[in-house]
This record gives C-alpha cells, sequence and structure tokens, in this order.
C-alpha cells in the first residue's frame, strides 16, 4: 500500500506499507449445514448453479447465528499495517475495505472463498443435491452443439413459381363496400383533455377543450358522410 510523503513528520520518500486483511472463515462442518440448506431451496440453488448470487443469501446463514457478509470487526481474523498509525483500521486498511467491496460487486462469488468455500466445491456440493442434480441434468440437455456454418450470411432462395403481376396489381380480393363504424372512445378527445383548458399556446378567452370538441365533432359527422 503507497503511504504519503509528509515532511511535517519526516517522511521526505513515497513509503510502501504492507497492509493485511483476512476474514474469518466458516468452519467446514457449518458449510455442510449451510449447503444443506441452500440444497433445499429450488430458487437459491438454481441461480448459484447459474452463476447468479441470491439476494436472500444471507437469510440461510442468519438461522445458523452465521453471516456470509461481514457485519463487525470480529469477522476478521486479521487486519494489520505496517505504517505508523496506531488506530486500527487505519486509512490503509480502510483503503482495502473499499477496494474489496468494489471487488465483491464485481465477483460475488469471491464472498465464499474468503469464507473458506471454494467455487469448485460449491458447485460440486450443490449438484450433489437432489434439486441440483435435476437442474444439472435439464441444463446438460439443453447443450447444444455448435454446427459451423459455410457462410456468415443468408443464401437466397429461388421462387417456387413465378409470380403473377397481374393478379397482384389487380388484387384477388374487392376491398368491402361497406365499413363497420368506429367504436366511440371512452373519453372522448383524451388527449386534448391532457393540455387542459387552457395550455401556454391557447390565447382565447374560451376553453380550449371545448373548442376541439366541436371540432372533433363536426369531423365525425362530415366522415359519416363520406363513408
Amino acid at each position: 500500500m503507497r503511504g504519503n510523503v509528509n515532511p511535517y513528520f519526516g517522511v521526505y520518500k513515497e513509503p510502501q506499507y504492507k497492509t493485511q486483511i483476512r476474514l474469518t472463515p466458516i468452519p467446514d462442518q457449518d458449510w455442510d449445514k449451510a449447503i444443506a440448506k441452500i440444497g433445499a431451496n429450488a430458487a437459491l440453488v438454481s441461480q448459484l448453479l447459474m452463476g447468479q448470487m441470491p439476494d436472500r443469501i444471507d437469510q440461510v446463514f442468519a438461522g445458523m447465528r452465521l453471516h456470509l457478509l461481514p457485519r463487525s470487526r470480529d469477522d476478521f481474523a486479521l487486519t494489520q499495517c505496517s505504517c505508523p498509525d496506531y488506530a486500527n483500521p487505519c486509512k490503509h486498511i480502510a483503503g482495502v475495505y473499499y477496494r474489496l467491496a468494489g471487488m465483491l460487486d464485481d465477483d460475488p462469488f469471491l464472498l465464499f472463498e474468503l469464507r473458506g468455500l471454494s467455487r469448485e466445491r460449491l458447485h460440486q456440493s450443490l449438484s450433489e443435491t437432489p434439486l441440483g442434480r435435476a437442474l444439472v441434468s435439464v441444463m446438460d440437455e439443453r447443450e447444444e452443439a455448435i454446427e459451423p456454418a459455410d457462410s456468415f450470411f443468408t443464401r437466397p432462395r429461388t421462387a417456387e413459381s413465378a409470380p403473377d403481376y397481374r393478379d397482384f396489381w389487380n388484387g384477388r380480393k374487392c376491398l368491402p363496400t361497406e365499413i363497420e363504424p368506429a367504436t366511440p372512445p371512452v373519453v372522448p378527445g383524451i388527449l386534448v383533455r391532457k393540455a387542459g383548458d387552457f395550455p401556454g399556446f391557447w390565447e382565447r378567452d374560451n376553453s380550449f377543450v371545448e373548442v376541439m370538441e366541436e371540432l372533433y365533432g363536426r369531423v365525425r359527422g362530415k366522415s359519416k358522410g363520406v363513408l
């Protein structure tokens, strides 16, 4: 960990400090109990086997009076820095905490390793549970072999028969002679009503909504006569 130059304390060259933190590992027997509880929950098993960290994962450990995420200083077996600061955590240890938090955001499964359970053992243990075996078998069935392609582009297909351009332009089916009237809206002029009676661009004294309703009524009447 890089330190700071401070001539006031006689530090004229950038110092290098050795900072160490280590989380308290969860005992193996507790890991076996936790995996058994996780293996009984289909949602947790499926998410973990597919590489996703469940949001409720810490509830499993809470029932065992444990927690996966560190909550206090007691969860750290070692917090040590070679800097002359007497405080623990010092600013260098605090910096490592922030760095560790960023790494856990990128890879939440790193927390299992810091607690003493490797990724391989986690995946293998969950795959051996009844729900895990069922999920792994389904995932294996869905895996399809990748077939090489001769071309990156879609090959054109020849038409079975030449199109009849006369039928295309004349049309085989005539348009209906009568058109069913449209269903009137439940709230007429709903888009106009959103602007209100007096929108910013409306400079008259009468209501903008009333004027537009009258206009829409005239248009509907003329449209019925045309159709």
